[in-house]
């Protein structure tokens, strides 16, 4: 290990336990169906999936809130649901992971966001959504400020977590993101294209590089259009890091006035991309709260990235798989 020490990194993960994350985002509910394919329908040229199980699993920004509570982070959740089966099944999902959702809001005239995933063999085979992308009420936008209020000085660190469902909107964001600057708090955002103008004077922001390539209005092709794009949103945001995720190229981590820093990525086998994102942002804020460096989290959120993809399914990565993953590696500065 070159300029910090294993030691190091081991310090950063037995704090996550001591950190508290507030997670502010658009809740779902992924639904799997588990089968076997070995025919083709004679009604289409498409595969008959035998299903063996079904199950379900926190999605969205309760993905995010999943992944640090597997991390051991106390987390708290501020979001919206139906008045349905499925809101009450996301619910109960993420309490019995003991994730407080105090924070969460029923409303009646939205849905639970829904995603099934029907996978045969290791392989997706198709993706159903339903979902409804309604203005949020000012009485549904007032119970969800009224919570951040409750929990703010309680936590250190807030992720806004944009699917672009009509949640994280101006007339919330105008309202948290002052109060989560006035209790000095890391705000992360894994942000949406359309809302990067939204996101100004965060801590971090986690776009990956096509959401990157919209915000600044030019392709990245390559190391220099990289290093243009990344100083533009520091610049553009007025944010402390930028970190842009690059698939199989890994992550690059962007601060003001220094260097751009390549982290290249560990994945060993990639099944499954799904929630790569959550899983980043999540640990990155939680290891910024923990006590890391941006390089040290990156490198922590780099690994437990490598960890998720190779798993099918929307997946978690717990401590222990995570010292192991960063054990493995060689270089780290």
């Amino acid at each position: 290990m070159a300029a910090r020490g294993i030691a190091d990194y081991r310090k950063v993960l037995s704090n996550f336990k001591k950190s508290k994350v507030l997670v502010i985002g658009d809740l779902m509910l992924d639904e799997f169906i588990w089968g076997d394919v070995s025919r083709i329908s004679p009604e289409a040229p498409v595969p008959v999936v035998w299903v063996k199980k079904e199950s379900f699993m926190p999605g969205g920004a309760s993905n995010v809130a999943n992944n640090l509570r597997s991390l051991g982070a106390d987390v708290r959740v501020v979001g919206v649901i139906g008045d349905d089966e499925h809101g009450a099944i996301l619910k109960s999902e993420l309490e019995q992971k003991g994730i407080n959702t105090f924070g969460i809001v029923t409303d009646p005239s939205r849905p639970t966001i829904l995603k099934t995933r029907v996978v045969a063999h290791h392989q997706q085979v198709v993706r159903i959504d339903k979902e409804r992308k309604d203005r949020l009420s000012d009485a549904v936008i007032a119970k969800m400020v009224a919570h951040v209020k409750n929990i703010i000085r309680d936590v250190d660190a807030v992720i806004i977590e944009d699917y672009a469902k009509n949640v994280i909107t101006p007339a919330l964001l105008k309202q948290v993101l002052p109060l989560a600057r006035r209790n000095n708090k890391i705000i992360s955002v894994d942000p949406k294209e359309e809302h990067f103008k939204y996101y100004r004077n965060i801590s971090v922001i986690t776009p990956n590089n096509h959401e990157a390539e919209r915000a600044v209005g030019f392709a990245i092709t390559d190391d220099a259009a990289l290093r243009k794009a990344g100083a533009r949103l520091i610049e553009k945001l007025n944010c402390g890091i930028a970190l842009i995720t690059l698939g199989e190229h890994g992550m690059a981590v962007f601060r003001k006035n220094k260097p751009m820093k390549h982290i290249p990525t560990v994945a060993q086998d990639v099944f499954d991309v799904s929630g790569a994102g959550d899983t980043v942002i999540a640990s990155y804020t939680l290891s910024l709260a923990a006590g890391a460096d941006p390089i040290v989290a990156a490198h922590i959120s780099n690994c437990a990235a490598g960890i998720v993809v190779g798993k099918v399914g929307i997946a978690v990565v717990s401590p222990d798989e995570l010292m192991a993953r960063i054990e493995e590696e060689e270089v780290f500065s």
